[in-house]
């Protein structure tokens, strides 16, 4: 489990485990989830009332660091907002859905063979790797399938395809404001 190996790099490094940062750090890695820093002051004020933001900031910096967790920005879906997860042993790729946010991780083969493939033309020797891929989850493809149709209906298909946007439910076209990086 990577907090136990987390714990124990602390030590070694003489940071002290204060009962806040231990609430800190097994969200991080049992929530399952890809928490953003004001997400995860939330869930620690539940188990602590008294801790406070400059604590998780603080913690965060201090674990990125140390290499003990991991900042993403998971292809900028909600804005500039940053995630963080505990350094796994196993590389894996990060998939988003572009509509609803969705994110899953992908462990596998494949990812290996292109370090591998990676490292051998470029002579090149990876020490980090993470890779993100921005899509649509299969709910949204067929979503979007729907979009497209009604939006085919009112003739506007060919916007939508090009923008990437589809109209919203009962109107004919409304644009959405595209989030930037």
């Amino acid at each position: 489990m990577a907090i136990d190996s987390i714990k124990v790099s602390l030590r070694e490094k003489g940071v002290r485990l204060t009962r806040q940062r231990q609430i800190l750090l097994e969200l991080i890695d049992q929530t399952g989830q890809h928490l953003d820093a004001e997400r995860l002051f939330q869930l620690a004020k539940e188990k602590d009332p008294k801790l406070n933001r400059v604590t998780v900031y603080r913690t965060l910096k201090m674990l990125k660091a140390g290499g003990m967790v991991d900042e993403l920005d998971l292809m900028h879906h909600e804005g500039d907002q940053h995630y963080y997860e505990t350094r796994l042993k196993q590389e894996h790729a990060h998939v988003i859905c572009l509509r609803c946010g969705k994110v899953e991780e992908f462990f596998g083969e494949p990812l290996q063979r292109l370090r591998k493939q990676i490292e051998s033309h470029f002579g090149f020797q990876i020490l980090l790797a993470r890779t993100e891929v921005g899509g649509y989850c299969a709910h949204c493809q067929s979503l979007r399938a729907l979009e497209l149709e009604r939006a085919r209906q009112h003739g506007l298909a060919d916007a939508v395809l090009a923008s990437g946007v589809a109209p919203g439910p009962g109107a004919p076209h409304r644009p959405r404001a595209k989030r930037t990086a």
